[in-house]
């Protein structure tokens, strides 16, 4: 069977197409369960005037935002006819992603294989294995594309690929994506449309939903993509060369060593490259101050939404931010959370908090 979408699938038996609209089924009533994902906003004495929010998109059944996307890709390879009764998927990830794919294939009885660097979390490792998924590890994120169309190819299955079908697989102009539920939720609050969404980028494809929703519904919102060291995103957007290339990004999740299909430059009002200490800092001190562990990607997009704070008060700006929760802080325990961890990787994160909780609390103060 192909892999790939554009090629033309074989026609439906009667087992297959009963097959599909028992999977449609499944996966919408998935989707009813956890249409909506909470909206927190926390209290930051020293951001008077400036309202930050954050999309908990940890909430969903697999603990990430890559739930929605996984949901979407399922549903984009099963209405295309690249996913039947059988198939075996296969995915490149490193972690999130395969860890919500590998729930949905479990709750339509298909075989899963993430193919994932050595580097990922023990912890997304044992999700995915849970779910009963098969975790297939190269030495290089480099390797991940090609090994795991290899392995589709041999076993005749279905490589979902969310790098190239991120933008594709949403409906950016439906009701209930994400765009479409942030704003949704903000219309009742002070400063209903935000000056700013804050998002990174792994796929691109949660920030070309946002973008392009925004135009779409002609609201005077700006988005802002923040990227980390080691990512090809910045530079393209900043170059317009989509061929640039980088050695790979140390927070799992975000970050590509190559600009994936689905990042679309166009969308995208600013970017922010965000120190990857700063990062980390900035998932302690939210962790500290929500009383709950966010991840690494998270503490990204905060450190992005101060900049963007810090830039208001400086404009004497006032009004509202949003960006997203991305996943919990239990998963990367022996990581961004581990101090022995922290310091075999060389990462001094103590001056960044001080930075960080001194602006929290006086609204002053250098970030980046």
């Amino acid at each position: 069977m192909s892999t790939h979408p554009s090629d033309t699938p074989s026609a439906l038996s009667a087992d297959d197409r009963s097959w599909t609209r028992h999977a449609i089924t499944i996966l919408e009533a998935d989707g009813r369960r956890s249409a909506d994902t909470h909206l927190v906003k926390p209290d930051f004495p020293g951001l008077n005037g400036i309202d930050i929010y954050f999309k908990d998109e940890s909430t969903h059944p697999t603990g990430s935002l890559k739930h929605r996307l996984a949901r979407s890709l399922f549903l984009y390879g099963i209405c295309n006819g690249h996913i039947r009764r059988q198939t075996t998927l296969v995915e490149a990830s490193s972690g999130s992603t395969a860890v919500s794919e590998a729930y949905f294939a479990r709750l339509l009885g298909l075989p899963f294989t993430a193919v994932m660097p050595k580097s990922t979390s023990q912890q997304k490792i044992q999700a995915i294995e849970c779910f009963g998924g098969h975790c297939h590890f190269v030495d290089h994120t480099h390797e991940i594309y090609a090994v795991a169309q290899a392995i589709a190819d041999k076993t005749g299955g279905y490589y979902l690929d969310q790098f190239t079908h991120a933008e594709r697989a949403t409906d950016w102009r439906g009701n209930n994506n994400i765009a479409d539920s942030i704003f949704r939720q903000m219309s009742g609050e002070p400063n209903p449309v935000p000056r700013w969404v804050v998002m990174s980028a792994g796929t691109g494809g949660t920030s070309a939903t946002i973008g392009r929703f925004i135009r779409y519904r002609n609201l005077d919102t700006r988005l802002c993509v923040v990227d980390v060291e080691g990512s090809a995103f910045y530079d393209a957007w900043r170059t317009g060369d989509k061929n640039i290339t980088a050695q790979g990004s140390r927070i799992e999740g975000i970050g590509r060593p190559r600009v994936e299909p689905s990042f679309i430059p166009g969308v995208i009002d600013e970017m922010i490259r965000i120190p990857d200490a700063a990062s980390i800092a900035a998932a302690h001190v939210l962790s500290a101050r929500l009383f709950r562990r966010v991840g690494g990607s998270t503490g990204t997009n905060f450190m992005g939404v101060l900049s963007l704070a810090a830039r208001m008060r400086q404009q004497g700006e006032s009004g509202s931010i949003v960006t997203l929760i991305c996943d919990s802080g239990d998963r990367y325990a022996t990581t961004y959370y581990d101090n022995d961890w922290l310091k075999a990787q060389g990462f001094e994160i103590g001056a960044w908090r001080t930075k960080i909780e001194a602006f929290l609390d006086s609204g002053t103060g250098e970030l980046l």
